[in-house]
């Protein structure tokens, strides 16, 4: 018979011990170790085990709980362990036999059932230790989300960030230490909201409204949504591009010759589970890159200021590339001859070079070639005419 695990990672409520289960009750009481944020150690009695707190930054107390295996160690977290809290992080760092976890009441659940709200179809999001900027794909008028915030002031950051990007009719509704002896709950206005006086934990039912922008779930953003100096992918390429890319669940893109940033944010716009490393030789457009990144709620995407390939050298490998700038005989022999198979690439080209360049590797490696010619509608004297735009011919293989 297999030992049992020398940790546990517990869920526990504002309300401490009384909320706690029975099975739950006797692991924290046989702890020889009790590991937790200050908060979270001051809701349980003193049952005579070691009490350690948890520092911040959170990664610092992974070595700390380490150097405890082997002895009966509970670890204390808000809740539900695995919703947005510190449970998978502790199972990504142990070994599946060493911990268990005896998880609460969520704080989702507890927010949904005091606002009356399913919760099935409510967006959840932690934003404890994330910016604000990760609502911003999903703002839209009637969107209903409960928003873990990190501390009071952040209620009125979320006031100032709504009203800034146009939703100023938002309602909030401010629930602080809920299902604990110290729980509030109000439901206030942006302005009221911006008076603050609000209490660590604290989470927010949000309900959108108001004029601002929302951005359309196909791809091919609005060009606007993007700080550019005219080097961006336009938005009907853009889709096409995307359609081409065919992002998948956990895939990691390539977005060699960055310019905007377009692609790439995109790409991670179409799910949380993709990653994403754009390549860029100019150092303002890496930066313009950053910003556009940051402000669209797309933080995780790393900007590399440098010129491939010489710059792919020691990156994560891709499961997609796209080439956008850069365009090389040598960039695509190193992409040929360094990256595993099955890897996607997709290429555009503008110039007539280029275009003569992808039509050699085609012949050579296969794939598709697509001719994309598009023309819109613009003055032509007292009347109308079409005025097109450079065509572009994109190639698309699986290396």
């Amino acid at each position: 018979m297999s030992e049992a695990p020398w940790l546990t990672v517990l869920g526990l409520g504002e309300d401490g011990l009384d909320g706690l289960p029975p099975a739950s009750r006797q692991v924290l009481e046989r702890a020889e170790i009790i590991m937790g944020p200050p908060r979270h150690l001051s809701l349980v009695p003193d049952f005579g085990a070691q009490q350690v707190e948890w520092p911040v930054p959170f990664a610092d107390g992974l070595p700390i709980l380490t150097g405890f295996r082997g002895r009966s160690t509970v670890v204390l977290a808000s809740g539900d362990p695995f919703w947005f809290g510190a449970g998978s992080v502790i199972a990504r760092n142990f070994e599946a036999g060493e911990w268990a976890a005896l998880p609460g009441q969520s704080t989702f659940s507890l927010a949904a059932a005091r606002l009356g709200w399913p919760l099935e179809s409510t967006q959840t999001f932690g934003l404890h230790a994330a910016p604000l900027t990760r609502l911003r794909p999903h703002l839209a008028p009637g969107l209903r989300a409960i928003l873990l915030l990190r501390d009071g002031k952040a209620v009125t950051e979320l006031a100032t960030y709504l009203t800034d990007t146009g939703f100023a009719d938002t309602h909030l509704h401010v629930m602080e230490a809920l299902g604990g002896p110290r729980e509030r709950a109000r439901s206030v206005s942006l302005t009221e909201a911006l008076l603050g006086g609000f209490d660590h934990p604290v989470c927010v039912g949000l309900e959108v409204a108001g004029g601002g922008q929302a951005f359309p779930r196909a791809s091919g953003k609005p060009d606007e949504i993007f700080e550019t100096d005219g080097q961006i992918t336009k938005r009907p390429i853009r889709a096409l591009t995307l359609s081409a890319l065919a992002p998948q669940r956990d895939e990691h893109l390539w977005d060699i010759g960055g310019g905007t940033g377009s692609i790439s944010i995109e790409w991670l716009m179409c799910d949380p589970t993709l990653s994403a490393t754009t390549i860029e030789p100019r150092e303002d457009r890496a930066e313009r890159i950053r910003r556009n990144a940051d402000a669209l709620g797309q933080d995780r995407l790393q900007v590399v200021h440098g010129t491939a390939p010489d710059a792919l050298n020691g990156l994560p490998l891709p499961d997609v590339v796209f080439i956008g700038g850069g365009l090389s005989s040598e960039l695509l022999q190193w992409l040929h001859t360094t990256l595993p198979s099955g890897t996607r690439l997709v290429a555009n080209a503008v110039t007539l070079e280029s275009e003569a360049l992808l039509a050699q590797w085609q012949d050579k490696l296969g794939g598709e070639l697509l001719r994309i010619e598009l023309a819109q509608a613009s003055a032509l004297g007292p009347r109308r005419g079409w005025k097109s735009a450079y065509p572009v011919v994109q190639w698309s293989v699986t290396l």
